[in-house]
């Protein structure tokens, strides 16, 4: 599995570099946004990318807006800033994970894992219907009648996970364990963007996500 990591810090890449090498990944270094970039398209198998937010020549927000307009390769965000609305703006991208420096490495490589397990994993097509939307979990794709709806990673995560808890009341909390798959200690919020995409996505589908006040939210197909 190859993994890119962009960051302008030496000794930050070394850091992450040699955990993950050690862990048996393939990793590539990038020390600006614009050498990121240049890896990015030159290669075409890259599993991962971790990518630091305060970067040389091109951010990291700028470097994820440009490489979700063409790819859902999921990308990890680090920051020194550990600010909700750096999260949000992060989010909002498609970043699929955050985390704040300082970090330990051995809990970056457990997320790099766990992500990848789930994206990768090849199991016999499991296709899920529910209301007109058509899900194949081993294709990762979504269709409403002949459209292909494009979401990020946590996107399509999050839909199966309402889809499979169909008609369930379920909390921000639980959502949060569940989908991001660790205790994530930050904002609500964070749920709330990704169902607002999510219903946008899906157009008049999307009203099948409904709010569950003071709680969270419950995917309810109308009879």
């Amino acid at each position: 599995m190859k993994v890119l990591v962009a960051d302008d810090e030496s000794r930050m890449r070394k850091l992450v570099h040699d955990f993950l090498f050690r862990s048996g990944f393939e990793v590539i270094e990038a020390a600006d946004g614009e050498e990121t970039l240049d890896c990015f398209y030159k290669y075409q198998d890259i599993d991962l990318i971790i990518l630091d937010v305060m970067m040389p020549k091109r951010n990291g927000y700028q470097v994820c807006r440009e490489i979700r307009e063409t790819s859902k390769v999921p990308i990890i965000m680090l920051t020194a800033k550990g600010e909700e609305s750096d999260e949000l703006q992060g989010f909002e991208l498609g970043v699929d994970e955050y985390i704040s420096k300082p970090f330990s490495p051995k809990i970056l490589v457990a997320r790099v894992e766990a992500i990848l397990r789930r994206t990768n994993s090849k199991t016999v097509s499991e296709v899920l219907e529910a209301g007109g939307i058509i899900i194949d979990k081993s294709a990762h794709t979504v269709s409403i009648g002949e459209e292909r709806i494009e979401l990020s990673y946590k996107e399509f995560e999050l839909l199966i996970y309402f889809v499979e808890n169909k008609g369930i009341a379920l909390s921000r909390e639980k959502i949060l364990n569940s989908v991001w798959n660790y205790d994530y200690f930050g904002d609500a919020r964070t749920i709330d963007t990704h169902v607002k995409k999510l219903r946008s996505k899906l157009g008049e589908k999307g009203a099948y996500i409904k709010t569950v006040w003071g709680m969270g939210y419950k995917f309810e197909v109308n009879a």
